[in-house]
């Protein structure tokens, strides 16, 4: 490997995952896999095999259909765990088990109740047992950066020794903040003999928001890999955002005189593709690919822009996918159209799949006077909310009464799993209420709805809306995303969006492992 290439670990599909709120059905998993593969990332933690018979299923497709980066799965330092893991990978020649313990003495004494001597033979035990399997094997000690460096570097030192190829520094709750976490991997490679061995990565997450500053010093320290995700998503306030961190060493060479094999020009429609499967919109300001991060709103800066763009933008847009006034299409455009546009954001349709999206695309035009590059992509993203759950429910037609001078009422008509289609009408507090409470009727699932928002897809009166809609059964949380020129009938698709992904993701769980 290039000493000073950094590698680039995409674990959206996994630490991403579990994010609040957030399940992925297989077939999205599979999208995404797809489009990190266009992305050109080196590793893709695909899930964590051991956790579920569905994760086992999704790793296991994933490892077999992707090609191009190196797929890995998570696993406990745990024999049940890594026997997971290496099944799902079996027969997989480009695969990586990535294995973990605790290591920090708040974890062992708290949560493991383990004395560090047993966390050593475990961590141990596991690499090698790993190495049963596969010949690349990452072991983390999990929240490193509150372990006692002595032993920090002990663990390493036997786990190298024992096989690993890589050791993984995770800043597990964002604790740490760049010149300790710069500090703390120089001191790595200064006092584990072996180190030479292995490549140093690290996974920082964004508690204290220095998850992306914390990994670029790392790299400057001499870590090799990143990992974290797409859009910053992961556990509480999420992981370093990919984005980030491969646009910074992108940007700046010089200064960091390190690179990446990422395909940039991806980023952008690898960002919108997860937020919109995922239902967690991008903020505006969001570094990269939020919707401003390339406009000008100050006169000074305007003035200073149009007359030399760089005194004001650091990157090109173009350069991360980024799409601002982009080609406008209308209700007089034809098919050769449409699929040209199509092809220029990244989808290339057969002809069947062209008819149907032509005919949704139609219907839009009617209702939106010119139609924007995001609006084709939330096109894309409905049809393909249909299309994941066909065998669900579908929302055929909305029917809604509101005003302040009578009451709120929907009539709604769905296509159901058995093929038929069912018509329900309720009242509600509000148009949404009465939507949802008439979807209830049909679906016969009940539910809560615990939070609903709304988005325009682009500017204008006529903009597209996009509803992200939340719902609990069970304890656990799915999220469900929507579009349409109305809100109210964006409303019932996000809801049975939702309702769906519930369906798919418990169906998942009852699959056996093969």
């Amino acid at each position: 490997m290039n000493k000073d290439k950094v590698i680039i670990f995409d674990t959206t599909l996994r630490d991403g995952e579990q994010t609040a709120g957030a399940g992925l059905t297989a077939d999205e998993k599979m999208r995404i896999a797809k489009q990190l593969a266009k992305l050109k990332v080196d590793v893709i933690e695909a899930g964590f095999a051991g956790s579920s018979p569905g994760d086992f299923e999704a790793v296991k497709r994933i490892a077999n259909e992707i090609t191009g980066p190196i797929i890995t799965t998570l696993a406990r330092a745990l024999p049940a765990d890594i026997d997971a893991a290496g099944n799902a990978l079996k027969g997989v020649p480009n695969s990586r088990i990535h294995t973990f313990l605790s290591s920090s003495d708040v974890h062992l004494m708290h949560q493991m109740k383990k004395d560090r001597e047993a966390i050593m033979v475990m961590a141990v035990d596991a690499v090698k047992r790993s190495k049963d399997y596969v010949d690349d094997v990452e072991f983390s000690p999990m929240d490193a950066t509150r372990t006692d460096p002595e032993y920090l570097y002990a663990i390493l030192e036997e786990v190298i020794e024992a096989g690993a190829t890589t050791v993984n520094i995770p800043d597990t709750v964002g604790y740490s903040n760049p010149k300790e976490f710069g500090d703390l991997i120089k001191s790595i490679k200064k006092n584990v003999s072996n180190i030479d061995k292995a490549i140093i990565s690290v996974h920082c997450h964004n508690d204290l928001g220095m998850a992306t500053a914390n990994s670029l010093s790392a790299v400057s320290a001499g870590a090799r890999q990143i990992e974290g995700c797409i859009n910053g998503l992961g556990e509480r306030a999420g992981n370093a955002a990919l984005e980030e961190v491969i646009m910074a060493l992108s940007t700046r060479p010089s200064f960091y005189n390190l690179f990446t094999d990422v395909n940039t020009e991806e980023i952008g429609t690898s960002s919108r593709l997860i937020s919109s499967i995922f239902g967690f919109p991008i903020q505006y300001n969001k570094a990269i690919v939020g919707q401003n991060a390339f406009r000008h709103s100050s006169g000074i800066h305007q003035d200073a822009f149009l007359k030399e763009r760089t005194t004001f933008e650091i990157m090109e847009p173009e350069t991360v996918g980024w799409r601002g006034e982009a080609l406008v299409l209308g209700k007089l455009s034809g098919r050769a159209g449409l699929r040209s546009r199509l092809n220029d954001l990244g989808y290339n349709l057969g002809d069947e799949e062209l008819n149907e999206i032509f005919k949704a695309f139609k219907e839009l035009a009617d209702n939106k006077r010119e139609l924007t590059d995001l609006d084709l992509e939330a096109l894309m993203s409905e049809q393909h909310r249909i299309s994941d759950t066909q065998t669900k429910f579908e929302v055929k037609t909305v029917k809604v009464i509101c005003g302040n001078s009578s009451d709120p009422n929907a009539e709604i008509l769905l296509l159901c799993p058995d093929g038929r289609e069912i018509n329900a009408n309720s009242g509600g507090t509000g148009p949404v209420d009465a939507v949802c409470k008439a979807i209830d009727q049909i679906t016969k699932i009940d539910v809560e709805l615990t939070e609903f928002s709304v988005s325009a897809v682009t500017e204008g009166i006529d903009s597209i809306g996009e509803v992200t809609i939340r719902i609990e059964k069970d304890g656990s949380i799915y999220s469900g995303r929507g579009s349409d020129t109305d809100i109210v009938v964006a409303s019932a698709k996000a809801y049975v969006n939702a309702i769906n992904r519930f369906i798919s993701i418990i169906d998942q769980s009852k699959k056996t492992i093969i």
